[in-house]
């Protein structure tokens, strides 16, 4: 295989593409897209978003230091662009995009309801990266679609069709080919 040297840059892909929603107190809630989000700590739970200064939903974020990352399946894909492309400066993206904002259960800021995953998070702390502030956050709590719940209380995730970001360019989960360890189970 030949390899040829490219540009430096963000190239770990694909990433979650997820909608994190915001609001200040007595003003209308705003959703901003982020695809520079992940899981920091498990114990205790930590998440990261990290947002771009200039961007509405940075300000708002670091005054209240709250935040619910909503993840993005197939169905909410659009929305989620059109969340990424225009300012909340200028656009109510929850009516625009016909959203639902609900109550969170351990924040201010509002959830969507359309999304198979709520994680309501409190900010720890926020670091300045260049282009981006990382915003370090602790998982406050989590609501879930129960669309995805079966009969024992299992949650079923990956039959929400969650969507990935790569390159530019969305994609919907597919086929699973494998599961956590499968490499070194021994074989019945």
């Amino acid at each position: 295989m030949a390899r040829r040297s490219f540009k430096p840059g963000n190239m770990l892909y694909p990433l979650p593409a997820v909608m994190v929603s915001c609001q200040r107190p007595g003003e209308r809630p705003d959703i901003v897209t982020v695809a520079w989000a992940g899981t920091v700590c498990s114990d205790p739970a930590m998440v990261s978003v990290s947002i771009r200064p200039e961007r509405y939903s940075h300000d708002i974020i670091k005054e209240t230091g709250e935040f619910v990352i909503n993840l993005v399946n197939a169905d909410l894909t659009r929305s989620m662009d059109f969340c990424g492309v225009k300012s909340g400066r200028d656009v109510d993206k929850f009516a625009e995009c016909g959203l639902t904002a609900v109550n969170s259960e351990a924040v201010q800021a509002p959830s969507i309801d359309e999304s198979p995953v709520c994680i309501e998070c409190r900010v720890e702390q926020i670091i300045p990266l260049g282009s981006h502030d990382m915003f370090l956050a602790k998982v406050a709590a989590v609501t879930v679609d129960s669309r995805y719940m079966d009969e024992k209380d299992s949650f079923h995730l990956n039959d929400s069709s969650l969507t990935a970001y790569s390159h530019g360019e969305y994609f919907s989960l597919g086929e699973k080919i494998g599961t956590f360890g499968y490499s070194v189970r021994k074989k019945k």
